[in-house]
């Protein structure tokens, strides 16, 4: 797992990728009104602010897929 959110999420394909933004998409919304995760990801091919806060979203989707893989574990395991 990711120590922090300088350690960058690199998932091994588009699906991947596509798994972890619906993560966070929505809190991401929710907490930037008026702006959408897909206008920010737009913005991070020339905005370094973007850029960052792209990769700190990814950092957050990365743990909550790892505690949801670790939770799917203990249930098969009880």
């Amino acid at each position: 797992m990711l120590s922090n959110s300088h350690d960058f999420v690199r998932p091994a394909d588009e699906a991947e990728r596509a798994y972890l933004e619906s993560l966070v998409r929505d809190d991401y919304e929710r907490s930037h009104p008026g702006d959408t995760f897909d206008a920010m990801k737009a913005r991070c091919s020339f905005s370094k602010e973007d850029k960052g806060l792209y990769r700190d979203w990814l950092a957050l989707a990365a743990m909550r897929a790892e505690a949801a893989r670790m939770a799917k574990r203990q249930l098969k395991a009880a």
